[in-house]
């Protein structure tokens, strides 16, 4: 199925649960009032990962771009039966079990796995849905490929971490094995023949090909375990209550063969609706929706990365007492280690890090993070800036009876600021694109809206076309306006 635990956010995890009290968690687990919990506050946040049709995707609805899918319809039904409203938070599939275990989200929906390694950090209800993997071939070669077996010499794809990928490397002879984070990425690959076939489950497969004459779809015949080809609802460890009252409703939809009869077909009308037109103009709004999120948080990250790149700069340039030594280390110990880590690390530990404490929203923490990461090479520009400046500015300032303080603010500051503009208008340039990376916990920015709409229409290169597009226009535009504000400089 989907993507098991990375590296990466295992990691993360492992330093999350160090942080945790260890009395806390025994407390949990000797009173357990999950459900009293969710019942008080009357709303159920279910966290997925809408790229994977037909469980979760994108739609537009009414003319509003909203989550649909046999997931959703379960979610909707667990959320009646708990009496309580549903909420969807929407993030990468990978970041899906840290918001479970850092209280982001109070259940997961997205066609999950219960696999016993993952049993091991959540409890897992019932298994909703009981699937299987086919491999989606382009349709010139099913002559060619049979099932697993017929890909020796060839080139397999997967999602990476997934339970179909690991499938592939162990029950494959002679095939390489690529692995890629998204399916629509897989999808386009197979049809620019990079890949000769792509395994996936059966109802995504179907879904694929139903909506794309140029592929098919033929039996994997892995041997898989029915653990690895089932679904069902994840929650944080030790909600007995909770898991136990969301059973019933679980029993009850198999009972009804809900998914089957109603679920399935439900999301189909969806899809139909999605690829009735695919043109990159119908989802105009949601490309809108993504610029607004890329420019607020490009503008506040400016704004607030500079008013932190000066503090640093200032205490990294400070000499003197103990309290001034102190305050220099501190600075050049923060500047290091921000410039040292990898900005989605960085990200992800706010976001997942401080919601240990504070339940700060996706777009929130985004802007921290980034804000953070641009104030430690803004404070290397702006400190660059004032050792430019000439000391004989400060010395006239000096005997002109200014203080330290004034001296800075109205002589040697306005004078760095001048020589650094490129420095920091290349800065701003370089947020603009780097907000992309606040996609994976959920922020609709540009990246996040191109592949709900590559999910959504199948078509995988149009989308990444327009964001193009639109990153050079917002750039250029930036580019243009910095420009014009430097010429005003230098004429000054």
């Amino acid at each position: 199925m989907k993507k098991k635990y990375g590296l990466l956010l295992a990691m993360i995890v492992a330093l999350f649960m160090l942080v945790v009290p260890m009395s806390t968690q025994h407390a949990q687990a000797a009173t357990d009032d999950s459900l009293e919990k969710i019942q008080k506050k009357g709303v159920l946040v279910m966290g997925t990962s809408p790229d994977y049709p037909p469980y979760e995707f994108q739609a537009t609805v009414n003319g509003k771009s909203t989550v649909v899918g046999m997931d959703v319809k379960i979610g909707k039904k667990v959320a009646k039966d708990l009496g309580v409203k549903l909420k969807i938070k929407s993030m990468s599939f990978d970041s899906l079990l840290v918001a479970l275990q850092t209280g982001k989200v109070d259940m997961i929906i997205s066609g999950m796995n219960p696999t016993p390694a993952r049993r091991k950090n959540v409890d897992f209800t019932h298994t909703y849905y009981q699937g299987g993997y086919d491999i989606v071939i382009n349709k010139t070669d099913t002559a060619k490929y049979k099932n697993k077996d017929s890909f020796s010499g060839g080139t397999l794809g997967a999602q990476t971490g997934t339970t179909q990928y690991n499938a592939a490397k162990k029950q494959t002879k002679n095939t390489s094995v690529k692995g890629m984070t998204s399916q629509s990425d897989l999808i386009l690959a197979l049809q620019s023949h990079k890949l000769d076939g792509v395994a996936m489950e059966k109802p995504s497969a179907e879904a694929y090909v139903s909506n794309n004459k140029q592929l098919a779809m033929i039996p994997s015949d892995f041997n898989m375990s029915s653990s690895a080809t089932s679904s069902a609802i994840a929650f944080r460890k030790g909600s007995t209550s909770l898991v136990n009252k969301v059973n019933v409703t679980v029993d009850q939809i198999k009972k009804d063969k809900l998914v089957k009869k109603d679920y399935l077909p439900a999301a189909g009308k969806y899809l139909k609706t999605n690829t009735v037109n695919t043109s990159m103009g119908h989802y105009w709004k949601a490309f809108l929706t993504g610029i607004e999120y890329t420019l607020i948080i490009t503008v506040c990250s400016v704004f607030f990365g500079f008013i932190i790149g000066i503090i640093l700069a200032l205490a990294r340039m400070a000499k003197g007492g103990v309290l001034k030594t102190a305050l220099r280390w501190l600075a050049t110990a923060y500047v290091e280690f921000i410039r040292g880590t990898p900005m989605m690390v960085q990200v992800m530990f706010v976001y997942f890090g401080l919601g240990l404490f504070v339940n700060l929203p996706a777009l929130t923490s985004g802007i921290i993070a980034i804000s953070l990461n641009s104030g430690a090479y803004v404070a290397e520009y702006i400190r660059g800036g004032i050792n430019s400046v000439d000391d004989g500015q400060t010395e006239a300032a000096r005997s002109l009876g200014m203080s330290n303080g004034k001296t800075m603010r109205y002589v040697v500051l306005p004078q760095a600021l001048k020589n650094i503009w490129p420095s920091l208008g290349n800065e701003f340039i370089t947020l603009i694109k780097d907000s992309s990376i606040v996609s994976i916990i959920g922020v609709t920015e540009l990246i996040y809206q191109s592949n709900i709409v590559r999910s959504d229409t199948y078509r995988g290169v149009a989308p990444i076309v327009v964001i193009m597009v639109l990153y050079f226009i917002l750039t250029f535009t930036a580019s243009r306006i910095l420009n014009y504000f430097e010429r005003k400089m230098q004429h000054d």
